[in-house]
């Protein structure tokens, strides 16, 4: 995925200025797919200068925010990426390594910071659970509903995976270490 991608998906939910969406991407999108409010303006930027997306005429307002609303160029470009093929993301995680390494060299002390990841994990799934219960209390009917409750429920079970597999990493770096011949 790209972050043009995720853009012009937020901008075809409805238009709105950069920090609208700098926002809107901070509390959805930006749980799957990070960037930082200075990549987004950037971005918007070369949406704009392809034919993309367009601004609209700023407001009168204090703070003049110039908003955004996709094209029809745009919209084709979105259809196009989420029918095109992609292979499933390599597996590349530090965390990873680090254990494979801690089973050569350790122990270092690494569950402290398995320790603080399962707490970062716990949080994120308490949030993705507190959205589901404002957001899904009934489940929904309609099938746009659905697909966004389909993608809150991957954060859950991805959260609870990350959680389980570090109990389990707890647990194993209690065991004595043993010698290698």
């Amino acid at each position: 995925m790209s972050l043009p991608h995720a853009l012009l998906t937020a901008l075809a939910e409805r238009p709105c200025s950069g920090s609208e969406l700098a926002a809107r991407f901070d509390k959805s999108i930006g749980y799957f797919w990070h960037a930082t409010h200075q990549q987004i303006y950037r971005e918007l930027a070369r949406l704009e200068e392809a034919g993309l997306i367009e601004s609209l005429p700023e407001e009168a307002t204090r703070g003049r925010k110039r908003a955004y609303k996709l094209l029809p160029a745009g919209r084709k470009e979105l259809k196009r990426w989420v029918a095109d093929a992609g292979d499933p993301p390599v597996l590349r995680d530090e965390l990873m390594v680090r254990l494979r390494a801690e089973a050569v060299v350790g122990p270092t002390g690494l569950d402290k910071e398995i320790r603080r990841r399962k707490a970062l994990h716990e949080e994120k799934l308490a949030l993705y659970r507190g959205i589901g219960a404002r957001d899904f209390a009934a489940a929904p009917q309609d099938r746009e509903a659905a697909l966004q409750h389909l993608v809150l429920q991957a954060g859950i079970h991805y959260e609870s995976y990350w959680i389980e597999l570090l109990e389990q990493v707890l647990e194993i770096l209690k065991r004595p270490a043993g010698r290698k011949s």
